[in-house]
Formats: C-alpha cells, sequence, structure tokens
C-alpha cells in the first residue's frame, strides 16, 4: 500500500529544499503549487492573490492539491513525497482570521496523509523572495496555526531537527525506515 508523507512548516523552513533532495534520491516527489499559483496571477496583473483574493487562492490551491493527491495514487510507488498539504490551506485561512467553506476541512479530513513531518522556522535558513512575501516571524506564527490544524483533524506531528540537508532527509528517511 501506498504510503503518502507531507512535508509542512512556515515559509522558508527548508521544505522544498528537502524534497529535492528526496528526488536526486529517486523518491516521487509532489512539488508545492502556491507558487505556480501566485507566479499565474502575477501575470494576469494581481501581485499577490493570497492578498487580494484569500478564497480564490484557496479555492485554486484546494483544487490542486487534490488532484496532485488523486494523481499520486494512479502510480506504483510505495511512497509519495508532498510539499505541504490539502490542511495547509485552512490552517493559512485561520492565519489571516478569513471565513472559508466547510470543504476546506472536510477535504483535509477525506484525503489523508500517513505520515507528516513539521519543518520548524529556521533564521538561519530562513530568506524571502517574490513569491514568499511573509517575514521570518510570520513564518513562526503560521507555523503555529499549521501544527495546530493538522493535530486537530487526527495528525500526529514528527519534527523535523534543524540539520543539513541531506541529515534532514536521512531523518525522516530513518523514521520512516527506507532505504535510501
Amino acid at each position: 500500500m501506498q504510503k503518502k508523507i507531507v512535508l509542512i512548516g512556515g515559509p522558508g523552513t527548508g521544505k522544498t529544499s528537502v524534497l529535492d533532495e528526496l528526488k536526486s534520491r529517486s523518491f516521487f516527489c509532489i512539488e508545492e503549487i502556491s507558487r505556480e499559483i501566485t507566479v499565474k496571477a502575477q501575470k494576469d496583473g494581481i501581485e499577490q492573490l493570497f492578498l487580494e483574493d484569500p478564497i480564490l487562492f484557496s479555492k485554486l490551491l484546494m483544487k490542486g492539491r487534490e488532484e496532485q493527491y488523486l494523481e499520486a495514487s494512479n502510480y506504483k510507488n510505495d511512497v509519495v513525497f508532498f510539499d505541504r498539504g490539502l490542511p495547509d490551506i485552512h490552517a493559512y485561512m485561520d492565519y489571516t482570521n478569513q471565513e472559508y467553506p466547510s470543504c476546506f476541512k472536510e477535504k483535509s479530513s477525506q484525503f489523508r496523509y500517513d505520515y507528516v513531518f513539521l519543518f520548524k522556522p529556521w533564521k538561519e535558513i530562513y530568506i524571502s523572495d517574490n513569491e514568499r512575501y511573509e517575514t521570518f516571524e510570520e513564518s513562526v506564527i503560521i507555523n503555529t496555526f499549521l501544527k495546530k490544524s493538522y493535530i486537530e483533524i487526527g495528525y500526529t506531528i514528527i519534527e523535523v531537527p534543524f540539520k543539513t540537508i541531506g541529515e534532514r532527509a536521512d531523518f525522516i528517511l530513518n523514521w520512516l525506515k527506507i532505504n535510501a
């Protein structure tokens, strides 16, 4: 049976770098799509879609992450790693104090991951860029909302230690008892 593993954490915590490391070790990885949605909106003249229309952004994100989840189920890989999961969406909505449709939490409960690895905010590696507008301090707050959202729907959180990219990937694989 396929194991679905999600990497979560505030912006700039190293999730994508570790996902890239796992890819380089031939693991099947599903990339974060929020940047793709943000870049498309910027091309359409909306600088930060999440800030200007958080519900539209979140609906697009929900649709995309649901499609990624279902698509991954069609592959024969024993293990699939996801850069962020469906519960991240309502965590961000809670962070911004936005009301949102109940289907956000319903879908988060419907599309389950087997393991959740949390990357805590780490000031030494944090970098902002064109699509990452949050400050480090905001990343810390977002992290608390992410952790809370996953725990509320029944997940156990596994915290990834501050180490090199390779050592963080090793930590995850060792925890899962997967040989790289």
